[in-house]
């Protein structure tokens, strides 16, 4: 644990050695979400990401961490949704005729134009929804083409907006013209026009309009974490429940000469602050005096708060104006600053000194710089500047075409719909291991080969290895638990896999004592997966079967560690993914029910076989697995592989016994083993998500596959197969239409064959054309080639009439 470093934004460069303030122990605060809206795959980068290095620090290096993290349920963000959607639904519940609900989004067309898309306005004659379109296509066609504002570089956030507002429009001007403006179409230009006219007009006294959303959301976010496998924060804190905290924290602020009251808002005043010998912006010097970042940190609703001494300083307690909710403080009735937040609630759970604080880099500035601050203002003593946060850990950016992916930007896919279509959690947290986690992130194409490939190779190591532990043994032991007779020595030569293992081990540690550099990681076990493969397919006689066990062992060790085995609990013992059902420690008997019910089928079958006498077969049919799935489940065996694994044992046994007998039998018995011993393959197991793979002279391997997959490769093969057939088919037909016309043609004698020609007028006795229409003699050029037409001709009816007899006439 001494030697870990990582990278601290606090600190830039290269990483700095990890001191925690009290040895073994950790205090970490991460920033949460917002909730106002669903969470998108640049919240999961972010809180997947960091998700990894706190278990990487609890599983793989011990530490007891404390891990805090707040929902912001106090924004700007929340007022203006849930207070824009009041709006909307009342507007909505109004007795307005079709012509007034027109006119409502003409207006809201009109003004959303001029506040986002203002190139609109400057062609000839006023805008209107009949125009749009070529108006759009006129002063936005480069952008929405996927070029820039400027014509030069590639396009980025302002691009990204652009888009989205011209999405919003074009949405509107649809539902516009189908006299569907309440139909949900033009929603996202009603929302800003109806709370330009209304704001001031709710009742914010009952605040039950903004904390059924921000409820609502808080539980759909836990359900997205749940779902990636991000372990749940130890503590939560939520702004609702700190108000008075916050207002006493800024008080004190106040009395200390680092902020200032105006007009019923608090600022910080970071003059006074750098003026008693604090540093402000430690974490992006650069941008302190970044307007449109100061703008955005301050939010939409605080451009009408007036008083502030200077233009970076930033608000600790906001005067609530009409439409926003509001709690009382002796400024006046107001609500807290975003920044306060995390200051007050940090603190209150951590102290005055924290181990760790992280988040999005976009938080750095200001929000962090903010963070630092005020709540260095608040703690420091005598001048003498305090340490808040030993290391700030900045999560990168997920990018989509070059820009952030942001909800205020609309160019995001949600967690629910990712996951619903084009993810697994397991996959999404690869995509995401494969890269720092302190560095920028654009998925791509190459990037989810890479993630799926390496999967792949971990699914069939763990495949493979299990396979060959249970032929190894016989029985369900060497996969169930530790296996000792099995296990590396001590006292043997640490050589070949095991000198593999070793280093693959030593990659592992000094990648992760490197910053968690995860890239590294992974490559460290893909590539001892790679050596383990070699000997494998190069060692069939002399294989060092415990070495590869030890080689998946450790693998599934590290993979847990990182989080991608949501069934599995540290310390990660186990031999490969654990199961869903061992998870939930089902019934062993109703886990095996359908291994019972194939085996009983299979054994039926096999009676029912004309077969030659076998004692194998005879033996094989008077052994029933049952009391091998009783030993395993009286010795509280849960996982389902190994419960199935005596069931599947004796169908595979007998099916390779079957397969032996085929030759020796009659032709219609052999058809029939055939056919059943496919079936057994391809469907009975296949289904139940377990390959046999056939081997020449040798028993065939059971693995466990998804059945999804096998399904779905049985089904590849299958149209394969009906592709292949069909053309076949087609072939022969083109070979059956190309005969029947060669000998149609072919049926004409070589004397007739120039008589309807109309060009010729006489012919010899043998067809031949000797004058052209108008009397004239036939070219000897023609002639020549109308004899080696003949001549053809001839050759092809000889053959006709060999074929098929008789005279033409």
């Amino acid at each position: 644990m001494d030697s870990i470093k990582l990278h601290n934004s606090l600190k830039p460069g290269g990483p700095v050695p990890f001191v925690p303030l009290e040895r073994g122990k950790v205090s970490w605060y991460a920033c949460g979400p917002t909730v106002y809206d669903q969470s998108h795959l640049g919240h999961a980068r972010n809180y997947v990401s960091t998700d990894i290095i706190r278990r990487i620090l609890k599983h793989y290096f011990g530490f007891d961490v404390n891990f805090v993290m707040n929902f912001t349920d106090i924004d700007d963000k929340i007022i203006i949704k849930a207070r824009r959607q009041r709006l909307l639904d009342l507007e909505k519940q109004k007795n307005y005729t079709d012509t007034q609900i027109l006119e409502i989004g003409k207006a809201a067309f009109q003004a959303y134009s001029n506040s986002n898309l203002p190139k609109l306005l400057e062609g000839e004659g006023e805008l209107d929804v009949d125009n749009y379109i070529p108006r759009r296509d006129a002063a936005y066609g480069s952008v929405l083409a996927g070029g820039t504002l400027t014509g030069e570089g590639k396009p980025g956030d302002a691009e990204a907006k652009l888009r989205m507002h011209i999405s919003n429009m074009t949405s509107a001007v649809v539902a516009i013209n189908r006299n569907g403006v309440f139909n949900g179409g033009a929603d996202e230009i009603l929302l800003p026009y109806l709370d330009s006219l209304y704001k001031e007009t709710i009742d914010t006294s009952d605040q039950s309009i903004f904390t059924d959303l921000t409820r609502f959301m808080e539980g759909e976010f836990t359900d997205d974490m749940d779902a990636l496998n991000v372990l749940r924060p130890d503590v939560v804190t939520r702004v609702t429940e700190y108000v008075p905290q916050i207002a006493k924290f800024v008080e004190r602020i106040v009395e200390k000469g680092f902020a200032y009251e105006a007009e019923g808002s608090v600022y910080f005043d970071i003059t006074s602050f750098e003026k008693a010998g604090n540093t402000y912006a430690r974490l992006r010097p650069e941008n302190r005096n970044d307007k449109a970042l100061q703008e955005e940190g301050e939010g939409s609703l605080s451009k009408g708060l007036g008083g502030k001494r200077g233009a970076g300083d930033f608000a600790l307690w906001k005067k609530s104006k009409p439409g926003e909710p509001y709690w009382p403080s002796k400024w006046g009735n107001g609500r807290p600053g975003w920044h306060i937040e995390c200051s007050v609630m940090a603190s209150d759970v951590l102290g005055s000194r924290m181990d760790l604080h992280s988040g999005g880099i976009d938080l750095a500035f200001p929000h962090h710089d903010n963070e630092l601050a005020q709540s260095e203002a608040y703690f420091c003593e005598h001048g003498h500047e305090h340490t808040w946060v030993n290391y700030f850990l900045h999560m990168g950016h997920l990018s989509i075409a070059g820009s952030k992916m942001s909800k205020s930007l609309k160019n995001f896919q949600t967690i629910k719909d990712a996951l619903a279509s084009t993810y697994t959690a397991r996959s999404m947290r690869i995509v995401f291991l494969l890269g720092r986690w302190n560095d920028g992130v654009e998925i791509s194409l190459d990037m989810r080969t890479q993630a799926d490939s390496w999967e792949s190779a971990v699914n069939n190591f763990f495949t493979n290895t299990k396979s060959l532990l249970v032929e190894a043994a016989g029985s369900t032991a060497p996969v169930n638990g530790g296996l000792k007779t099995l296990s590396i020595s001590d006292d043997k030569p640490q050589e070949g896999l095991r000198a593999d293992l070793e280093e693959a081990k030593k990659d592992v540690e000094a990648a992760l004592t490197n910053s968690f550099d995860t890239p590294q990681v992974m490559r460290a076990i893909a590539e001892v997966i790679r050596k383990a493969n070699v000997h494998i397919s190069t060692h069939k006689s002399d294989l060092d079967l415990p070495a590869v066990e030890a080689i998946a062992r450790w693998i599934t060790k590290i993979v847990g560690i990182l989080g991608l085995d949501a069934n599995a609990s540290p310390p990660y013992d186990g031999l490969g993914w654990a199961s869903t059902a061992a998870a939930a420690n089902t019934d062993p008997s109703t886990t095996v029910q359908p291994y019972q019910a194939v085996y009983k089928a299979v054994s039926s079958d096999v009676q029912a076989l004309d077969l030659p006498t076998s004692d194998t077969i005879t033996s094989l049919l008077s052994q029933s697995p049952d009391q091998e799935f009783d030993s395993l489940a009286s010795a509280a065996v849960r996982d389902p592989e190994q419960l199935a694994l005596p069931y599947l044992r004796a169908v595979s046994k007998l099916r390779d016994e079957l397969r032996r007998l085929a030759p020796t039998t009659s032709p219609e018995t052999k058809k029939s083993i055939l056919a059943l011993s496919d079936r057994i393959r391809d469907f009975d197991l296949t289904n139940l998500g377990v390959y046999l793979d056939d081997r020449p002279d040798q028993p065939s391997l059971i693995k466990f596959v998804p059945a999804s997959e096998l399904i779905a490769a049985r089904e590849e093969k299958a149209t394969k197969e009906a592709e292949k057939a069909r053309a076949k088919e087609e072939a022969k037909r083109a070979r059956e239409k190309a005969e029947e016309e060669k000998w149609a043609k072919a049926k004409l004698s070589p004397e007739d064959m120039f008589k309807s020609d109309e060009r010729y007028s006489e012919w010899d006795a043998e067809g031949m054309p000797t004058k052209m229409k108008d009397g004239s003699e036939v070219p000897k050029s023609q002639l020549k080639k109308l004899k080696k037409d003949w001549d053809r001709q001839k050759k092809a009816h000889g053959e006709y009439q060999v074929k098929f007899g008789g005279s033409t006439a």
